[in-house]
């Protein structure tokens, strides 16, 4: 069967999209543990990591749902201690602030679309966004170890 060069364009470009979605999805997306003070595991995420400014300003704003088992994972270069909001982000969150050693230091819950600044308790590193409440469902706290692929 011949086909046309337009049907050849569309095809092409139907696999040069559905290319490039696998690979951006399994590009961003990286496993995240969650382990108990004595080495044994709490929790495992599929997360999406936020590296650059970017991505760190958008977080999970605007998106409706959160799979169980999914989580945003942000990076950054130095150690913060600055505060995460809830503007435009429309799930409540477990807030996990992370410091440099891949300690918990604290976790928030946050209610969705605020301002309020969330704070954590000290310098942080890293932190992991998971749906609100399902850290104490899991019985996740600070002391706690996260366990990730650093894209670096």
């Amino acid at each position: 069967m011949k086909r046309t060069p337009s049907q050849l364009r569309r095809i092409l470009l139907l696999f040069l999209v559905l290319a490039c979605h696998s690979a951006c999805r399994s590009a961003s997306e990286y496993e995240v543990q969650v382990l108990a003070e004595d080495g044994s595991a709490k929790a495992e995420f599929d997360a999406e990591y936020a590296i650059d400014p970017a991505a760190r300003a958008q977080g999970l704003m605007f998106r409706r749902s959160m799979g169980a088992n999914q989580a945003m994972f942000f990076i950054f270069e130095a150690d913060s201690q600055g505060p995460f909001w809830m503007r435009n982000t429309l799930i409540p969150l477990d807030i996990i602030f992370i410091d440099t050693d891949k300690k918990i230091v604290n976790i928030v819950t946050a209610a969705p679309q605020t301002d309020t600044p969330r704070l954590p308790t000290g310098p942080y590193r890293y932190v992991l966004e998971i749906n609100g409440g399902r850290a104490e469902k899991l019985g996740i706290k600070p002391g706690d170890r996260v366990e990730f692929e650093n894209p670096r």
